[in-house]
């Protein structure tokens, strides 16, 4: 029984996309050097991104007590939610070969499980500083891919949408600050 657990476990854990990653992207070897992502490597981070953000997001607008936080949470909640349909639609109308992960990356999920222990003021700190750095990686993985990715449809798509992530990000810092 116990054998058979841990090989159903290993099972699941490979065949999820976002340890599918190629080393480059996973290790930032790609970013740091300024190479665009494969297409099966933005999709897993682009969505697993959005995941995050909304949840997270969705944190802040329970838990948060400064009402310019709640705002920015609420539009993260609006345009994520947004980008995530539009890459579905991109994925599932066949323009894009890949998969849409069904979870966000485990250190994403550590940043979120980290933020539900989190209250008050401690929790609006925390919640600033991660938007900030998840819209820093959300920036570069969308300038790299809509400069030379490899994908007309989706290169098209991440070089229109990194505007509104850049947007995002100088108002995350300004939050931050």
């Amino acid at each position: 029984m116990k054998t058979t657990y841990v090989l159903a476990s290993i099972a699941v854990m490979l065949a999820s996309p976002v340890l599918a990653q190629s080393a480059a992207e996973k290790t930032g070897v790609n970013s740091v050097m300024g190479v665009a992502p494969k297409t099966e490597d933005f999709v897993t981070e682009a969505a697993a991104s959005d995941m995050f953000e909304i949840e997270s997001s969705k944190l802040a607008v329970e838990r948060s007590r400064d009402p310019a936080t709640k705002t920015f949470a609420q539009q993260m909640i609006s345009d994520h939610t947004r980008t995530s349909e539009e890459l579905k639609a991109l994925v599932s109308g066949g323009k894009v070969k890949a998969t849409i992960p069904t979870a966000m990356s485990s250190s994403q999920q550590s940043m979120l499980e980290a933020l539900t222990k989190l209250q008050g003021d401690d929790f609006t700190k925390q919640y600033h500083s991660d938007q900030e750095d998840a819209h820093e990686d959300a920036v570069d993985l969308f300038k790299r891919y809509g400069d030379e990715g490899d994908n007309a449809e989706l290169k098209t798509w991440a070089a229109k949408t990194r505007p509104a992530l850049e947007h995002h990000l100088q108002m995350a810092t300004d939050i931050n600050k």
